[in-house]
């Protein structure tokens, strides 16, 4: 339907009511919907049943992730995971399961809920709802690490396979992943490139709760675990320091705090190689924008632009070397300067 004046009113509303798709994809994450139905269709009952929930109400949410083409509808209540809806099978390649069963998270939707409070102040939207960081709420509240670590993994895995093929990380012996969560990303590193070792560092509770995966990964025998903060040391002796999708967490002045632990640990030969997503030009750029946003919301940051990262390296006490496109990343080498 369009007014007028030509505005398509249909798709305006969708856009408005995009918070309705994001909860339903997190029910089917939460309750493993995909998972359950990878052997084939199932009715809705026996879907309850498996899952443990209410079958009136689940059909009602099955039924309209169906209509948006994650799962299709068939005869007698029955559903068919779609192509599209096979992303969030925990099990699959890049899935995105473990996403959609953060973003759902009350606290995650609290604070974005805050958004319009942000903009009018400028203050943090999580920390107006919470009076706290997102990093000492989620210190406080255990569970809310393994959901978030599996969320990073997630968005990780989606895109390790492009930063892998795109990037030759065979000339490191040892690479420290900083801020590395659940250690998607080191775990595609040494399976691509067999020389390498690595050291995954985190929070201790974080790096704590990627034991698990780093020991199913197979990779155990190859990765160190290491807990501290990256804000005031790493540990010293690799041959290149990653921090990916780090940086765009801290606004200028806890990157430089970043960037001065790097620097301390890493002999001159030694390289800081920093993923992340570049902000482009008007009019283009949906997810990252969007993504800048989410940084805004959370933990009061941004993403930033080739020439807001040139800059950082330069006050953060780096030489930028290249930067290497890597799928919808890029990698930006540096050395201390």
């Amino acid at each position: 339907m369009k007014t007028k004046a030509g505005t398509d009113l249909t798709q305006l509303r969708r856009l408005i009511n995009g918070y309705q798709v994001t909860q339903a994809l997190h029910v089917l994450a939460v309750l493993r919907i995909p998972d359950e139905l990878a052997a084939g269709p199932r009715p809705v009952n026996d879907l309850a049943t498996a899952v443990g929930a209410n079958e009136s109400a689940l059909y009602r949410v099955l039924r309209a992730a169906a209509a948006i083409g994650v799962l299709e509808e068939l005869p007698g209540h029955r559903f068919l995971l779609t192509d599209l809806g096979n992303g969030l099978r925990a099990d699959a390649p890049e899935s995105l399961a473990g996403w959609a069963a953060f973003v759902g998270r009350p606290y995650h939707q609290a604070a974005w809920a805050r958004l319009v409070d942000g903009v009018r102040t400028g203050e943090v939207p999580f920390r107006i709802e919470f009076g706290t960081d997102i990093w000492t709420y989620r210190r406080e509240h255990a569970l809310e690490t393994p959901i978030f670590n599996r969320a990073m993994n997630s968005l990780t895995g989606s895109v390790t396979e492009s930063i892998v093929a795109g990037y030759d990380f065979s000339r490191f012996g040892l690479v420290v992943d900083v801020g590395g969560a659940g250690g998607a990303l080191l775990v595609a590193i040494l399976n691509r490139f067999p020389s390498v070792r690595g050291v995954l560092f985190d929070l201790p509770h974080v790096v704590a709760d990627s034991r698990t995966f780093i020991d199913e990964s197979g990779f155990g025998d190859r990765i160190q675990l290491v807990g501290g903060s990256f804000l005031e040391e790493v540990p010293p002796g690799g041959d290149a320091y990653v921090l990916k999708s780090v940086l765009h967490n801290w606004d200028d002045d806890g990157a430089r705090r970043i960037f001065k632990a790097c620097r301390q640990a890493m002999t001159g030969q030694a390289r800081l190689l920093v993923l992340e997503r570049l902000i482009p030009g008007p009019n283009e750029g949906t997810d990252v924008k969007f993504m800048d946003i989410n940084m805004f919301v959370g933990p009061g940051s941004f993403e930033r632009t080739a020439e807001e990262w040139e800059r950082l390296f330069d006050i953060g006490g780096f030489k930028l070397l290249r930067i290497t496109p890597v799928g919808v990343f890029v990698v930006i080498e540096a050395t201390p300067a």
